[in-house]
């Protein structure tokens, strides 16, 4: 990756050439913030030692116009996640998205890297740092005196030519669900939802046969060999969250894995962690003169699909999702 231009910024992939034009960021930025107990390291930094970590595992430098505004530090400690270090912005140049501008290009350089997910550690005396990371689905995971590790899973598409290919990819998602996890799944008629359920009750071992329950709305699938049920409920029919509260689905959801089908905007609110499977079938759709879809089903035999799995929550920081599921 060489960089990205965005909104007039300019964000480069930073080498050693580019440690004094960092170190003089980071000087600004944590000389600007409020005194702490014990103070940053950050000032200890120079050239050389940015120079070293720019060398190994690598950096970010904003610029807009040749001109310096933000500078952040990888992390390559951890095998699976890419860390985040000395994040900066020059404070006579806030409120520009120059943070923004470099959190997206680490995330995409998490993924080029193989990584499942970022991590960095925050001060709990900054709560408008705090509040940043939070609106940015970055979650708190745990605490060491007054530094607070933030963590975040990146989410993942994947194509999938076949209905075999279907049941592997949510295997895999099995071997990393467990009692108390729920799964919202979207996509049109006949895209695949059902067969992704199917896929994922079977490798759980749970009782059959798993179909569709649009007309019960819901059903629990025992498991065969001590593992987590499956609840698997159809909210394709249901006006809104209160009716999906009428199901009293809070009675199982802390045990079972819980897979609701047209559940987006509506079951959600049964955790505070969930992960979304988004299925899509490009092309598939008969089209009018227009270019407009003529209704709403997929054909049996239309393929392929592309799969989006989107984790929220705490619960999915430390899941391993890019590489059991790509792999």
């Amino acid at each position: 990756m060489v960089g990205l231009r965005s909104r007039a910024l300019d964000v480069i992939d930073a080498g050693p050439e580019h440690a004094e034009a960092i170190v003089d960021i980071i000087r600004r930025s944590f000389g600007a913030r409020q005194a702490l107990d014990p103070p940053s390291s950050a000032m200890d930094e120079t050239p050389e030692s940015v120079a070293a970590v720019l060398e190994t595992a690598g950096g970010l430098l904003v610029e807009r116009r040749g001109e310096p505004m933000g500078a952040l530090l990888f992390d390559e400690s951890r095998p699976d996640k890419l860390g985040l270090r000395r994040v900066s912005v020059d404070p006579d140049l806030q409120a520009r998205g120059v943070a923004s501008a470099m959190v997206g290009v680490a995330e995409d350089t998490a993924e080029e890297r193989g990584k499942d997910g970022i991590w960095l550690h925050v001060r709990e005396e900054l709560p408008d740092t705090i509040q940043f990371w939070a609106r940015r689905k970055y979650y708190p995971v745990s605490q060491d005196g007054p530094l607070i590790e933030f963590g975040k899973t990146l989410w993942l598409a994947r194509e999938v030519p076949t209905p075999e290919d279907m049941h592997d990819l949510a295997g895999r998602v099995a071997t990393l669900v467990r009692g108390g996890d729920l799964l919202v799944l979207s996509g049109d008629l006949g895209a695949g939802k059902t067969t992704f359920t199917q896929g994922l009750g079977a490798a759980l071992d749970v009782r059959g046969p798993v179909t569709s329950p649009t007309f019960v709305l819901a059903r629990t699938h025992p498991s065969l060999s001590g593992g987590p049920p499956l609840v698997h409920v159809d909210a394709y029919r249901l006006g809104g969250p209160e009716e999906l509260d009428d199901i009293d689905l809070d009675a199982t959801t802390d045990e079972a894995v819980t897979v609701v089908e047209w559940g987006a905007g509506m079951a959600e609110q049964l955790s505070d962690s969930w992960l979304s499977v988004t299925i899509e079938v490009r092309g598939a759709r008969p089209v009018d003169p227009l270019g407009t879809p003529v209704d709403d089903e997929v054909a049996e035999d239309a393929e392929p699909r592309v799969v989006t799995i989107k984790p929220h929550g705490p619960r999915w920081v430390h899941v391993p999702l890019r590489s059991t599921l790509l792999a």
